[in-house]
């Protein structure tokens, strides 16, 4: 694990969305990201290490990405509650957000700040960047973290082990995806670890050697 930066992952029924705490070197505190539809397990580690919640990231809109943020924001009203600018309509349009879809009209607290490519961050007492990276959904972000050893990305559903987020949900395009993961993920070193949204970790290096989606 890179440093002092601590990543615990919690996987949600029925999408197997990867929801994530991160603790960092600031004591006592701690960034949720992208929590979903069950929100207690993550909610009483929180509680049992004792943490208070700085901030909660969202890296794109979607219903299995942002089902937890009121469940976040009812525990910790003063967690700033951070979006991609692109994707911030969804928090509160359950058909931007799919849920509408399927009936089941799912919505979030409205963004406290939305954040756009190239944007700089300071969580957990380390530097992260945002890079937005469109494909999946309209204004979907990344947030990396270089200062680490090796760094990180907290990834979303841009790039998966061996595979990429699906394009076919409205606002997606898989050329601008295959396009934004070469140019602003296969830039980083490859030993850097990409959390994704859904699945296992992988590297970098791996991705560009292995991933036949990207080729």
């Amino acid at each position: 694990m890179p440093e002092s930066l601590q990543i615990e992952c919690f996987v949600s029924p029925p999408f197997g969305e990867n929801a994530y705490v991160l603790t960092g070197r600031t004591e006592g505190k701690c960034v949720v990201v992208d929590p979903s539809f069950e929100t207690r397990a993550l909610l009483q580690w929180i509680d049992e290490h004792q943490l208070t919640v700085e901030a909660i990231w969202n890296t794109h809109g979607h219903v299995d990405h942002i089902a937890g943020n009121a469940s976040l924001k009812e525990a910790f009203p003063s967690a700033p509650l951070i979006i991609g600018e692109g994707d911030a309509v969804m928090l509160t349009d359950a058909m931007a957000n799919l849920s509408g879809l399927a009936g089941a009209e799912i919505t979030s607290p409205p963004q406290n700040k939305t954040v756009a490519h190239g944007e700089k961050l300071t969580a957990l007492g380390y530097e992260w960047e945002v890079r937005e990276i469109p494909g999946h959904s309209p204004g979907h972000v990344v947030f990396v973290c270089v200062e680490t050893t090796p760094p990180i990305v907290i990834g979303g559903d841009v790039l998966f082990q061996n595979g990429i987020g699906r394009y076919d949900f409205p606002g997606g395009d898989g050329l601008l995806l295959r396009k934004g993961i070469r140019e602003k993920l296969y830039s980083l070193a490859d030993a850097t670890i990409v959390y994704p949204g859904h699945g296992p970790t992988t590297t970098i290096g791996h991705e560009k050697r292995s991933n036949p989606f990207t080729f």
